[in-house]
């Protein structure tokens, strides 16, 4: 393994009434107002935004509610929710939400303390925010384990761009499975397939061999297929979708990735594709992961055997490829990029688009280029 300094910037309360636990104890110091950030009316419609307004007027706060934050959220919002919160004096941000409201208020925190424009800062400049306004998380819908970190994926529509700005890592999460219940069925499995790509490709990156990371991430895998398969026979079983919470966070709490390099090549992929297409992410990894690994096969043959031996109990590299397309069709989630809910016709040349503006991951089993990245995704038609 490499050299690395790693720290655990969450601090996670998991589990039944996790959020009244971690609001009542961690809102004790904040200063100033509290925005409560989310989407769309669900978590009204479900109670969980009764419940934590609740908890925010027993603890004597001031509420600046910031809704609307969308899938895939945007630049744009990211700045009206920094606008709004610099406007407010707010001392706390609360998400309230998935990966994608998370992902939002994690550049909101930052960019509300800057006087320059975040992007700008980081792909211009190449620097980086080193604070911003408190976050605390509360995850109502689980899969790509935003509230573990800082990193945010976030879409610049008018430069036709998705991927990482790097804001502030919330200071707590509340993972309570019972406020994912009201999550449709098909957003719950295309989150729990986020979690297994993620866990896939930090194992698939560099690394040597018999190393504590690729073994955890092994396990992250099969335990994320078997609660997956459980949810496929009782959606609503509490206990898998615990589970598949705890895989989400774990594989994107940093402890898979210390001492590598990683892949994510096939999310850098989805990511582009998202820009143009407005795809579901966890679906757009769901068609693309076959072609892609079908791909890279030879360039990491030792690695994929072992991953198809343990996690889908298949003897051979293909076998475990052809294992895992299986199990996304017996999930129900798509194989094809027709099959995406798009709000752009996929062509040829819409794909041509995304392999010419696609990010290209350095370390992962071999670099690839953009004619072989077109060549995966029309596999994928």
């Amino acid at each position: 393994m490499d050299n690395f300094t790693y720290s655990y910037p969450t601090k996670v309360y998991f589990g039944e009434g996790a959020a009244s636990q971690a609001l009542s104890r961690e809102l004790k110091n904040v200063k100033g107002k509290v925005m409560l950030a989310y989407g769309g009316g669900s978590i009204k419609a479900n109670g969980i935004y009764d419940e934590i307004k609740n908890l925010l007027a027993q603890a004597g706060k001031e509420v600046i509610d910031f809704s609307g934050i969308m899938s895939n959220p945007t630049y744009a919002k990211a700045q009206e929710g920094a606008g709004l919160a610099k406007e407010n004096n707010v001392g706390f941000i609360i998400a309230a939400g998935g990966g994608s409201v998370i992902d939002c208020c994690k550049v909101i925190s930052a960019q509300a303390m800057l006087d320059e424009d975040i992007f700008d800062m980081e792909y211009v400049s190449g620097k980086f925010p080193d604070g911003g306004i408190p976050v605390g998380a509360v995850v109502t819908a689980s899969g790509t384990g935003a509230e573990m970190n800082a990193g945010a994926v976030i879409t610049v529509e008018d430069k036709k761009w998705k991927g990482p700005i790097f804001g502030t890592a919330p200071s707590f999460a509340a993972l309570d499975p019972a406020y994912t219940a009201s999550v449709p069925r098909m957003q719950v499995l295309s989150g729990a397939f986020d979690t297994l790509s993620h866990a896939m490709e930090t194992y698939l990156g560099n690394s040597d061999e018999d190393n504590v990371s690729d073994d955890v991430a092994l396990a992250i895998m099969r335990n994320t297929v078997v609660n997956m398969r459980r949810l496929l026979t009782d959606i609503n079983d509490m206990q898998a979708r615990g589970n598949l919470m705890w895989d989400s966070a774990m594989a994107e709490n940093g402890i898979l990735k210390a001492g590598r390099l990683t892949d994510f090549q096939a999310h850098q992929i989805e990511h582009q594709l998202g820009a143009y297409t407005d795809c579901n992410h966890g679906q757009g990894l769901a068609v693309i992961h076959p072609a892609y690994y079908r791909h890279i096969l030879k360039d990491a043959d030792k690695k994929f055997t072992r991953l198809a031996k343990t996690v889908f109990n298949a003897d051979t590299a293909e076998a475990g490829i052809d294992a895992l397309e299986n199990f996304i069709k017996e999930c129900g989630l798509p194989t094809r990029l027709k099959e995406l809910k798009s709000t752009a016709e996929i062509t040829p040349e819409l794909l041509r688009k995304v392999a010419d503006t696609c990010n290209i991951i350095k370390c992962n089993p071999r670099e690839l280029d953009r004619d072989e990245i077109y060549e995966i995704l029309l596999e994928c038609m």
